[in-house]
């Protein structure tokens, strides 16, 4: 009994101890393969991630950018025209009006004169009687007030004025020797003296001075030449034809010639032409301030009457030429009057000087046509470049005429180089000889109107 009852109670006890098997087995090896695959499950993702290929990203090809377009090139700037006669930029208008070629008196009675602060190119010649006479190129002559006085011309005059295609305003001349040029179809001139050589078209007037002869009194003004002009029926602006769009060679702005590059240049600062013109006794003076030769007349300043400017120039020439006597017809013996010959072929080998920032080279020149510019040439055979601003030449006499630099007197045999001029003595006793200069005989000059 006691067996039985033992047996029951451990059989229900293996009952017991199963259900309690039952019930935590169920559960706790759920737990435990849940808590391995969380162990798990972290371990083998980064191992499948090192095993897996690296994939690069994609590296997408950008579309080929289009090409800038260029550009423009900016539009240059329009090149501002230059005066032919200084270098000087000029107002393009002003570039296409023709200028005025002006002849002025030199006699002491004649200062001051009017115009002279627009001149651009001076020319100073010989006339008869030992007496010169000058000729004033203007560019920019509108809304003068008064020009002059003005007087009479001769046939070189024209010639070199004929390089600048002016318009020539005088006053009368001798006809026999200048009345074939200035009738040719091709020159235009205001005459103030009127018949063979042109008409004054009422271009002048007079204005009386107290003491001075009536010769010294005739003007005219920029009004009176533009009515003169309209009657005449004259090309206001240049002739295509006849015009030079180039003369001088100047050199570029902000480049000056210092003639330093010429190793026999000489020191020029005082220029006295007394031995050239002995009435007159032009000159010039240096400034190196302003690096301008201011002119004198008679030893006074020549200024302008209206604005009491001293003529002054950046450039200067002292030209020699052929010359001789104007020959009278029919009886075969020379006049009072001279004949520069500068045109073709009797400038050949003919030279001169040129002047400018206080030195001075020799040079030859050349003008093969009337309307052909006068070139200049260093003894290289280079052109020769002028300094902006204005020029003044004096045409000399080759075989006689004289000229002192600084001191040192200059003759007519000095042509090779200007380092080595002759001993005063020796010229003194050929001039004698010569007697060129003493055949020329002092005259009055004749009224020409």
């Amino acid at each position: 009994m006691r067996k039985r009852s033992l047996c029951a109670l451990l059989a229900a006890a293996v009952a017991l101890s199963a259900v309690l098997a039952g019930c935590g087995g169920s559960s706790a090896p759920a737990a435990t393969e849940q808590t391995e695959e969380a162990t798990e499950e972290p371990q083998e993702a980064p191992q499948e991630e090192a095993e897996a290929p690296v994939e690069e990203p994609a590296v997408e090809t950008p579309a080929p950018e289009p090409e800038p377009e260029p550009e423009p090139e900016p539009e240059p700037e329009p090149e501002v025209p230059r005066s032919v006669l200084t270098g000087e930029e000029i107002d393009p208008e002003l570039a296409k009006q023709r200028p005025l070629a002006v002849m002025y008196p030199i006699n002491p009675e004649a200062q001051p004169q009017y115009g002279l602060d627009r001149v651009c190119v001076f020319y100073e010649i010989m006339e008869e009687g030992n007496m010169s006479r000058q000729m004033g190129i203007l560019q920019d002559w509108q809304g003068l007030d008064r020009i002059g006085n003005i007087r009479s011309i001769r046939s070189y005059f024209v010639y070199e004025s004929l390089e600048w295609d002016p318009i020539i305003i005088h006053f009368g001349g001798p006809v026999d020797f200048t009345g074939e040029i200035l009738t040719r179809d091709d020159v235009d001139n205001i005459n103030g003296v009127g018949g063979v050589m042109g008409s004054d078209y009422g271009a002048f007037y007079r204005i009386p001075h107290d003491g001075v002869a009536i010769e010294h009194t005739a003007y005219t003004d920029s009004e009176h030449i533009n009515n003169a002009i309209d009657q005449a029926g004259f090309e206001r602006e240049h002739r295509e034809e006849y015009y030079n769009t180039k003369n001088f060679s100047f050199v570029k702005e902000g480049s000056p010639n210092t003639l330093e590059q010429y190793p026999d240049a000489v020191t020029a600062t005082e220029i006295d032409m007394e031995g050239s013109f002995p009435v007159t006794r032009s000159a010039l003076s240096y400034n190196p301030d302003d690096k301008l030769y201011y002119k004198t007349l008679y030893g006074n300043d020549q200024v302008d009457g209206a604005t009491g400017e001293q003529l002054s120039f950046s450039n200067v020439f002292i030209q020699r030429c052929q010359w001789t006597y104007c020959w009278e017809e029919p009886s075969g013996e020379h006049s009072k009057y001279l004949w520069f010959r500068i045109e073709e072929p009797y400038n050949d080998g003919y030279d001169g000087f040129y002047i400018t920032n206080g030195k001075m080279i020799h040079v030859t020149w050349d003008k093969p046509d009337d309307y052909e510019p006068t070139t200049y040439y260093d003894d290289n055979g280079d052109e020769v470049q002028l300094n902006i601003g204005r020029t003044m030449i004096f045409i000399i006499r080759g075989d006689c005429d004289t000229f002192d630099i600084d001191g040192t007197t200059y003759y007519p045999e000095d042509h090779a180089t200007v380092t080595a001029p002759r001993e005063e003595e020796s010229s003194e006793e050929e001039s004698s000889e010569e007697g060129g200069e003493e055949e020329v005989v002092e005259v009055e000059e004749e009224e020409e109107w």
